[in-house]
């Protein structure tokens, strides 16, 4: 007579199923990127995700994007996004720890402070161009550690598979510049009715001061804020390194 299984083989069966099932999901994500090399992704996860939000909210589809080769974009708009967003991106394997260690410093003050005076906290971020990408190429929005740690995972699959010219391409022509506004040409033709190859350092200092908070910064951008913040980006962009 065959004794029953017991809660621990059960549990066991269960702990096995989802090592599998956490492994195809790694070996569908590995793929994915791998056909990114020749081909250039249709859309991403974080695009379709704000499509479905502006067309329950609106009720229609908001969503303007041009696909342009490298080359296609200025380089001073590359520089811009590097310096304002990454500005190792050029040396470092899709992992800044350094820049997440100082983010999360920055935080916890600004936590305290802020609970100190009953406020929320403004949070600011550490994540490198290539964790950007990879979080919005295939990730939801949730902020939880496991979603963290499948972003750290995807960035070196990233990093592993593609060009940083070609990890930059992709997430100039996908990244959110605005409410619908997705990628460099898009963003260059809204704000300054030219294509992205034509952008000046200083148009594309503005643009890159965007991409922390498009939405809000969005409404800001002819104001003295913007002013400032692209001042510093300019400056910066002289030291940028272009992969």
């Amino acid at each position: 007579m065959t004794s029953r299984p017991t809660w621990k083989r059960f549990a066991l069966r269960w702990l096995l199923w989802l090592l599998v099932a956490a492994l195809a999901l790694q070996v569908f994500f590995l793929l994915r990127i791998a056909s990114m090399v020749w081909l250039d992704p249709v859309s991403t996860t974080f695009q379709r995700s704000e499509a479905w939000r502006l067309a329950q909210q609106d009720g229609e589809l908001r969503w303007a994007q041009q696909w342009v080769p490298y080359a296609a974009i200025s380089p001073h708009l590359k520089r811009a996004v590097i310096a304002s967003e990454d500005a190792g991106f050029a040396t470092h394997f899709g992992v800044d720890w350094q820049a997440m260690q100082a983010a999360w410093d920055r935080n916890l003050r600004r936590q305290a402070a802020a609970q100190a005076r009953g406020r929320t906290p403004r949070l600011v971020g550490g994540s490198t161009i290539t964790q950007q990408l990879a979080k919005n190429l295939l990730l939801s929005g949730e902020r939880t550690l496991l979603r963290k740690g499948q972003e750290l995972v995807l960035s070196k699959m990233l990093e592993l598979l593609l060009s940083k010219e070609r990890i930059l391409e992709i997430y100039l022509n996908s990244v959110e510049w605005g409410e619908g506004i997705f990628g460099a040409e898009a963003a260059a033709q809204h704000y300054f009715r030219k294509p992205a190859a034509r952008l000046s350092a200083h148009e594309a200092a503005r643009l890159a001061v965007l991409l922390p908070a498009p939405k809000r910064f969005q409404r800001q951008f002819r104001s003295g804020f913007i002013d400032q913040r692209s001042a510093t980006v300019l400056a910066r962009m002289r030291d940028v390194q272009l992969p």
